[in-house]
């Protein structure tokens, strides 16, 4: 039994082993989510929150969750969610002991979308582009564009921050004056393009998959309102031992000549927060906050 924020909760298997590769248990997880809260929760608060779930570790079988998992706290807050079928509810992680309930019910990736409940989803605060690259292509690729990219973005009066996806590319986070998901995605979409003119060997935006190789996806996609990215400071349960959506500094992105030069698992995660903070605060900042052109 361990209380938090008022709550008291009940952890189980602990020492179940998650990643088969580097042997990190349950107890471990929850322990870095516990510790990364302060920084990860004022990303995913307010916002309605979808799972992938691997109870048994990433070894067995996982699925996306996005309706409250069975067993969750009745405290843990839930928001409506509309949808073309009609609404439903979702979870909402406010607190550290929100997001350990549902770390401990198996729900170790956390995904969010880029508006808030309160406000709608026709209102985004945030654009979000997710660069991903094909084969034959890693990180170091995705790094070179987001460079390009961040000076258009500027150009537009926005300031972007970096977070490496826990996978193989790079997400990019602006922060916006509320716009429609028709909005933030055509505009990420039109970003897009433009890099794939001025770089057609290199770029590509459309979603076939068969045009990826050899070339970084600009997925605008992700601002649509129906569409969630995986959240800062989630472990991501791709691979046998665990990555993270991790913040970096654009003097990370510009430096990186290798795909493990930003590749963080949980405990480095923590060492930097330790020693930096959160590197994505301003982006809940209203200050910063840029209209679409």
């Amino acid at each position: 039994m361990v209380e938090l924020d008022g709550h008291r909760l009940s952890l189980s298997h602990l020492d179940r082993v998650l990643f088969p590769g580097s042997g990190h248990t349950k107890a471990e997880i929850l322990r870095y989510y516990a510790e990364i809260a302060p920084a990860m929760v004022p990303h995913v608060d307010g916002r309605a929150a979808s799972f992938v779930r691997a109870p048994e570790g990433t070894a067995s079988e996982s699925w996306i969750a996005k309706t409250p998992p069975n067993g969750s706290p009745g405290w843990v807050p839930v928001v409506p969610v509309p949808h073309r079928e009609g609404v439903t509810e979702q979870i909402m992680i406010d607190s550290a002991a929100a997001l350990i309930a549902m770390v401990n019910l198996g729900a170790y990736e956390v995904h969010v979308p880029q508006w808030r409940a309160a406000a709608g989803p026709e209102r985004h605060d945030r654009l979000v582009v997710d660069l991903d690259p094909g084969p034959g292509l890693d990180l170091v690729a995705c790094c070179r564009v987001a460079q390009r990219l961040r000076q258009l973005l500027a150009e537009d009066g926005l300031t972007p921050y970096p977070v490496v996806s826990g996978a193989k590319g790079l997400h990019l986070y602006a922060p916006v004056h509320p716009a429609s998901g028709r909005a933030t995605a055509g505009y990420a979409k039109a970003m897009g393009a433009r890099l794939r003119d001025e770089h057609p060997g290199l770029i590509v935006v459309a979603m076939a998959k068969a045009e990826r190789a050899g070339k970084v996806f600009i997925d605008w996609s992700q601002n649509a309102s129906a569409k969630t990215t995986a959240a800062p400071y989630t472990v991501r349960l791709l691979a046998d031992r665990p990555g993270v959506a991790a913040p970096v500094t654009w003097e990370e992105v510009e430096a990186c000549t290798d795909p493990a030069d930003l590749a963080f698992g949980p405990e480095e995660v923590l060492a930097r927060f330790a020693a930096d903070g959160d590197l994505l605060a301003d982006l809940t900042g209203d200050a910063v906050r840029a209209a679409l052109p």
